[in-house]
């Protein structure tokens, strides 16, 4: 049986938290249950202030055979700063070898090969000039998307960062498992099968693979943005919409499971947003949008900063989300499968995030003093 967790985003202490709550014990430095065990559904960097140690537990948990992982959009992100979108040449000097540092400068291939062991390298002539040069990754280093990754760059040095991604590229993006199916995102058969007839059922996440995956509008780019980020429709022309950032977006996520009986923009709109516009959607979208149908497996889910005040339920009798927005204050969820086809809420569990609790802890012991 499995308790699947939601991102984490560098709040370890509520991780060791939930993992305590939840009957896990630590031994020889590995977190184990008697008879369960973690799945992790990725998004265990940025944001928080103890990224280095979320890091060690999870990664120790999965090579102990006490977890599973799949890989978040933002590990994937961070493959994708540190890859440049055209292969650099090979030197055999290799004291010409980029190496990143903490300010973001990652090196051009982190690890170019499968094996991790072998970094090519990029000569800095061809950054001809900074605007270039932003736009020379898989993932543009712009302010928006520095902001996201700072706390990384920030907490871990550029030999550790390495190490890190190497692990992140042997990761899987998704899990079958039978009776049931964990993604980060967006379960889309059709996307899915995008990805296994490139790649393989299984694969290592090479440069080439970060590449083939960041030409924006092909069919592997959309599979990726799909199951690792959620789909998305555009807006109706002069609307947008401020994303958690702060950032003024043309698109939403969108519901890709339920009855498909959305009518309008907010309706639609995943998860519910003040501010959506409500114009009706054109004939036919809310139906094109079901991606996932009731006789499915129960899939889980990450990934949609489900507001804290939410009560932890399912979205569907077969889909449930286990991010409840640790990183802003809200808690870090789980959900306690145990061979169920209709989800239950009785099955979430949680932690508060450690400011919020003990805000609230100073709060009660002021009212009793």
């Amino acid at each position: 049986m499995f308790d699947v967790i939601g991102d984490v985003h560098g709040h370890a202490d509520e991780l060791e938290d939930l993992l305590q709550l939840l009957g896990y014990a630590k031994k020889s430095g590995v977190y184990r249950h008697a008879t369960r065990t973690a799945i992790f559904l990725g998004d265990w960097i940025d944001r928080g202030p103890q990224i280095r140690q979320t890091l060690e537990v999870v990664r120790s948990m999965v090579q102990g055979k006490s977890a599973l992982a799949v890989i978040g959009n933002h590990e994937l992100n961070a493959m994708a700063w540190a890859t440049l979108r055209v292969a650099p040449k090979v030197s055999d000097d290799s004291s010409n070898r980029a190496v990143g540092h903490a300010t973001g400068n990652a090196t051009g291939n982190a690890a170019g090969h499968s094996s991790g062991n072998a970094p090519l390298v990029h000569n800095a002539h061809d950054q001809k000039n900074s605007a270039d040069a932003m736009h020379q990754w898989c993932r543009s280093r712009t302010e928006k998307n520095r902001r996201i990754h700072k706390a990384t760059l920030e907490q871990l040095s550029a030999t550790e960062l390495t190490e890190w991604l190497n692990w992140f590229r042997g990761i899987p993006w998704w899990l079958d498992l039978g009776a049931l199916r964990c993604v980060h995102a967006c379960w889309d058969a059709t996307q899915i099968q995008v990805l296994v007839n490139s790649f393989g059922n299984s694969w290592t996440a090479t440069d080439e693979i970060i590449r083939a995956t960041h030409v924006w509008g092909t069919p592997l780019s959309d599979a990726t943005e799909c199951i690792l980020k959620g789909p998305e429709i555009a807006l109706p022309h002069g609307h947008t919409l401020a994303d958690p950032e702060g950032f003024a977006r043309k698109v939403i996520r969108t519901k890709w499971f339920g009855d498909g009986q959305a009518r309008t923009y907010a309706d639609l709109c995943f998860p519910k947003r003040e501010g959506v516009c409500a114009d009706a959607l054109p004939i036919g979208v809310a139906s094109a949008t079901q991606r996932y149908g009731a006789d499915e497996p129960p899939v889980l889910i990450g990934h949609y900063w489900i507001p804290a005040t939410d009560e932890p339920q399912p979205l569907a009798p077969n889909v449930a989300c286990v991010d409840y927005s640790v990183a802003r204050g809200g808690c870090l969820m789980a959900y306690r499968w145990s061979g169920e086809k209709v989800l239950t809420k009785e099955h979430f569990a949680w932690v508060p995030a450690r400011l919020v609790a003990d805000q609230k802890k100073s709060q009660q012991e002021n009212i009793i003093r």
